[in-house]
């Protein structure tokens, strides 16, 4: 049986007052409609899996179209928003800053938007930072720029402070920008606000260029990501090519998903071997990684590597055993590992190489949007404004199937999205490389 109540968005309350967008309730009139809740969208677009759902009798997983509604939740003229980044830094985090103050302003008229400083570190009481005030002319141009505006943090801190802090700031609508963990906090804001009976909305925009957010096709950043990584390996070809056995390896983000790797890797298909988290592989025995590189040398005299930064972790001794803020586990650097090990495989068997190592993953995360990236984060956030305003609350914003949709929180967090090493996708890559199937 379906749980249809998996996708079901919470809202604050009902919604009656009119919305001041101009738009249609009639199609066919040349003109973009409203949307209403009850425009949903398959989640399952596989025929068999339709067919099964209706011939047991039941409604098919459905996701809530996003897009403007009728009626609104909350009065413009009163509304104060929020905004906060929290995170790593990705490409788009300044575009979607920038789409939601003129979406907020521009669409409805909202004229007091907080930048919250320093992720949800400058939601404590005793934060030390200046809160920032956002409006068209402030947030005009950093859409050209990489980083965030507002600062960044990782770390969790007190939710019943950090929702102190949203009552005495009088906010009505908090966007949270970041990936996994921030969803988590964001998820945990949202229900501290229910446990007081507050009507406050939360939203969060999925942001991470590991592309490992479950469920929905891609997260912002992730485009510029491996756009930014394609010169990179570009030059690492050239560098290998120009010695005799020379070989480069670029090691990627990617701390449990190779989306980046791989993405990048098909960019630009000069790669000939291709590792991520998701493929399990051996350097030793006969069809190892140290003698399928062995035997590419042997007939084209170079090789382009590209790994994924949590790639082959089974290859250390022990975990790192040290944990960031945000309570992800450092991972050891493979990169290192793998040029430390190919020199001495070719040491022993008395052949000249030349390896060059390159890691431009702070460059790649901290890079201005590119314009596919720049277009997405713009809708983004124009639909959390869309839904943010008629009182939807504890919702993420994600493509799916290519659709923008609402879904709820904790139907994103539950678990990573990774490579389906059986899907088109890895397949694409393999044959772009033409690495074996099996390294082991």
């Amino acid at each position: 049986m379906q749980d249809n109540n998996r996708f079901l968005v919470k809202t604050l309350g009902e919604a009656w007052r009119p919305s001041p967008l101009k738009l249609s309730s009639v199609p066919g009139d040349n003109r973009f409609d409203f949307v209403d809740d009850a425009d949903r969208l398959l989640f399952d677009t596989a025929l068999k899996n339709f067919s099964d759902a209706l011939a047991a009798g039941s409604q098919p997983l459905s996701l809530e179209r996003a897009g403007p509604r009728r009626k609104l939740f909350f009065e413009s003229e009163r509304l104060s928003a929020a905004i906060v980044t929290c995170g790593g830094l990705c490409p788009g985090i300044n575009n979607v800053i920038r789409g939601l103050v003129m979406g907020l302003h521009y669409f409805y008229g909202v004229k007091r938007i907080i930048g919250i400083p320093y992720g949800f570190e400058g939601l404590t009481p005793d934060c030390p930072h200046a809160y920032h005030t956002l409006d068209p002319d402030r947030v005009r141009n950093i859409h050209l720029q990489g980083g965030t505006i507002l600062g960044s943090s990782r770390g969790g801190q007190d939710v019943g402070k950090m929702v102190d802090t949203l009552q005495a700031l009088g906010i009505d609508i908090l966007f949270t920008i970041g990936g996994d963990g921030t969803l988590k906090g964001a998820e945990a804001i949202g229900q501290e606000i229910e446990r007081r009976g507050l009507s406050i909305s939360v939203v969060g925009m999925p942001k991470t260029i590991d592309n490992d957010i479950d469920l929905i096709d891609k997260s912002f950043g992730y485009e510029t990501a491996f756009d930014v990584a394609t010169p990179i390996i570009r030059d690492a070809h050239n560098e290998a090519i120009g010695a005799f056995n020379g070989i480069a390896v670029v090691k990627l983000m990617g701390r449990d998903s190779g989306f980046i790797a791989a993405s990048a890797s098909m960019a630009m298909p000069e790669v000939n071997f291709l590792l991520v988290p998701e493929m399990p592989f051996s350097l030793e025995g006969e069809q190892g990684f140290l003698k399928s590189l062995e035997r590419r040398l042997a007939t084209k005299k170079h090789a382009l590597i590209v790994v994924a930064e949590g790639a082959g972790q089974h290859l250390f001794n022990e975990s790192s055993g040290v944990q960031d803020a945000s309570g992800n586990v450092k991972h050891n650097d493979i990169g290192l590992l793998l040029k430390d090990r190919i020199s001495d495989y070719f040491k022993v068997r008395e052949t000249p190489v030349t390896i060059k190592y390159i890691d431009p993953s702070y460059i790649i995360r901290s890079a201005p949007a590119n314009a596919s990236d720049s277009i997405f984060c713009n809708r983004l956030a124009y639909q959390a404004v869309h839904g943010a305003m008629a009182g939807k609350t504890r919702f993420v914003v994600g493509l799916v199937h290519n659709q923008m949709t609402y879904l709820p929180i904790p139907a994103v967090t539950g678990q990573r999205k990774k490579i389906d090493l059986e899907g088109e996708f890895w397949f694409a890559a393999l044959q772009s490389t033409g690495q074996p199937y099996h390294l082991g």
